[in-house]
């Protein structure tokens, strides 16, 4: 079901394998575009957020290539528009997915509607439009139309980021959050057993805070604007200024640090709560469909390490009626999970054999995901791989 903004109810409805498939076609496409420009696998991958991680603003973007914003901008619109005249003219790979999603004949509403809740379900806002401009020209549609209705999915995110700013000048009264509404998520809150440090004074996020991809909003708690990413940002910040359950809260509080493969990274999560109760909560917002990708998985072990280190919980919040804890308990038929198990014992997965099984079989995404929970596989993303970890 969707709501009248176009948004699903819940982002679990959108969490389907159809959006994986389109995800990996590209990643052949950039696989293939970057045996000639080898940057631009990271600079598409980053931006995109193929990996399974949240796409980068363009600010972020510039700062890793060591460009200005506009520039990371010339490098991504350069780097797409060469791959995309390379798959019109090899015809490789077979992008017949896209049109089968996004077809040419579909009305404007019901493409911009679709480019919506897959949006919505991978919260991934901040790139919507780069994301929409993409899918519809491997669609089939031109240039111009590609351009206009990607400009559509911009336009109605900025209504969402503008509707989002639950009262735009200080002084007013926020809006009211049921404090019965924070049930589901503290059960779900991985609690620490000392005694919790105080909040950060302010964000930690400094580099791209003020990017204007990002959307905006005055919150009455903490006397001044605050940015988000994307829609479950928004609300996740919207229940934190409007309930009384919440005594105070600070966005974007800490740069948590992580290891991948061997690389060490910066994580900024979402917020850090005191409720009522003194307790204080960690919290990372994080699409259902991604929490279980490796690099998310390694994120928040890291989140949860450094929560409990300082006597704060750790929730990751989904912005779904399901949660992480949920998702691992997710009933799975036996058989299907057998095979799979006994086939990764063999060495991994690739993508091009997963489908085949999920075909045979009738797995879903959230199936897979809540197997490689429960086992600890390894989820890579753009390109697939599922393995077992040592």
């Amino acid at each position: 079901m969707r709501s009248t903004s176009g948004q699903l109810d819940d982002p679990r409805d959108g969490v389907t394998f159809g959006i994986e498939d389109v995800n990996e076609v590209l990643a052949v496409m950039v696989d293939e575009q970057a045996e000639e420009r080898p940057r631009d696998r990271e600079l598409i991958t980053c931006r995109l957020g193929l990996d399974g991680e949240s796409p980068e603003t363009l600010t972020l973007l510039g700062a890793r290539f060591e460009v200005s914003r506009d520039r990371a901008r010339q490098l991504y619109t350069r780097a797409v528009g060469q791959m995309v005249r390379r798959v019109q003219g090899t015809g490789y790979p077979d992008t017949g997915v896209f049109a089968k999603r996004y077809p040419v004949g579909w009305s404007d509403e019901r493409l911009v509607r679709t480019l919506l809740a897959e949006t919505y379900a991978t919260d991934s806002d901040i790139a919507a439009q780069d994301w929409a401009y993409l899918k519809l020209r491997l669609a089939g549609h031109d240039l111009q139309d590609s351009k206009r209705l990607a400009g559509f999915v911009f336009q109605r995110i900025a209504g969402w980021q503008q509707k989002g700013r639950w009262h735009v000048l200080p002084n007013q009264q926020a809006e009211e959050v049921p404090a019965s509404a924070w049930n589901p998520w503290l059960r779900r809150v991985e609690w620490a057993e000392a005694t919790p440090d105080e909040l950060p004074d302010g964000p930690a996020r400094g580099i791209d805070y003020g990017d204007d991809g990002r959307g905006s909003m005055f919150a009455e708690k903490l006397g001044r604007e605050v940015s988000f990413d994307t829609g479950l940002q928004a609300r996740l910040l919207r229940m934190l200024d409007g309930s009384e359950r919440v005594e105070a809260f600070q966005d974007s509080p800490v740069g948590v640090e992580y290891e991948l493969d061997g690389a060490q990274r910066v994580h900024y999560p979402t917020a850090v709560a005191r409720f009522s109760d003194g307790r204080v909560v960690l919290m990372d917002v994080i699409p259902l469909g991604h929490a279980a990708v490796y690099a998310n998985r390694a994120k928040a072990t890291a989140g949860r390490a450094y929560a409990h280190a300082h006597g704060w919980g750790w929730l990751v919040w989904t912005g779904s009626g399901t949660g992480v804890a949920d998702l691992a308990q997710r009933a799975v038929d036996t058989k299907v999970e057998n095979i799979l198990r006994n086939r990764l014992a063999a060495g991994p997965v690739e993508w091009d054999e997963l489908r085949r099984y999920r075909d045979e079989t009738g797995m879903e995404l959230l199936d897979l995901a809540a197997l490689v929970l429960k086992h600890e596989w390894r989820w890579d993303r753009g390109p697939f791989r599922l393995s077992r970890t040592s």
